[in-house]
């Protein structure tokens, strides 16, 4: 079987005497989109911080790409190829579309915007960004300020960063909360042509996308997965209806 490239093992997270994350294990495959459901409050983006590095875990391991990255910060991980995008959003807002990509060429590049005046003429740093940006579909916005873009698209914007980033794997943390249907169709697009450039995991609600994108789905409760497999299994487990999904179909 292919190496996963991320591996989650037994990890566990105490808060005090709450067990946020309760002994899990699982793993992104290369080419998957692999999606982590579950109720509010069950542990989701507890275990994304973990896996990110914002979270230091009280048991357990997580390797990426086949290294023990468990003890690495949020920049170490990034290093190696490991991007995520969050609910909240971390752009430059007062930058351009292109400058915020920009930016995510020269840290992976690991030149200087000391010259802004000639920076944006620099083909070295530019060609990417703009390539970064139209593979989301955001080359007709380059010079957009990011405050100007909307939820969607800011969205995009995120993933463009990442990709210029030069992003092994890929972590979203409810990528469709506040879009509406047809932001969520365009996004979902948008996922399922990624897979093979750099496989997902990730957090959703909307159980449309989710039925839609992923190859394997986990479920989480109380910390602890309580299921996983293929659509079609978590659709007809009654473990998963009676906790999750009953409530919601």
């Amino acid at each position: 079987m292919t190496e996963p490239v991320i591996d989650i093992r037994n990890l566990s997270k105490s808060f005090g005497g709450l067990k946020a994350t309760d002994n899990v294990s699982l793993d992104l495959r290369p080419g998957e989109i692999h999606a982590l459901i579950g109720p509010n409050g069950a542990g989701k983006t507890t275990l994304i911080y973990q896996i990110c590095g914002s979270l230091k875990p009280s048991v357990g391991s997580i390797h990426f790409r086949g290294d023990d990255i468990t003890g690495l910060d949020v920049a170490a991980r990034a290093q190696l190829g490991l991007g995520r995008t969050f609910q909240i959003s971390s752009l430059a807002l007062e930058f351009s579309a292109l400058r915020n990509v920009m930016l995510a060429v020269q840290s992976r590049q690991g030149s200087s915007f000391r010259f802004f005046r000639n920076v944006m003429a620099d083909a070295n740093l530019t060609e990417p960004a703009l390539a970064a940006l139209a593979r989301v579909g955001l080359e007709q916005r380059a010079s957009v300020p990011a405050s100007e873009l909307s939820h969607g698209e800011r969205r995009q914007l995120e993933i463009a960063i990442a990709l210029a980033l030069g992003s092994k794997a890929l972590l979203f943390d409810e990528p469709m909360a506040g879009m509406g249907q047809e932001g969520s169709r365009a996004l979902t697009r948008l996922l399922d042509a990624l897979r093979q450039e750099a496989p997902i995991l990730l957090v959703e609600h909307d159980m449309d996308a989710v039925f839609a994108l992923a190859d394997r789905i986990s479920v989480l409760v109380y910390g602890r997965i309580i299921a996983s497999g293929t659509v079609a299994e978590i659709r007809t487990n009654p473990d998963v209806r009676a906790a999750y999904l009953g409530a919601r179909q």
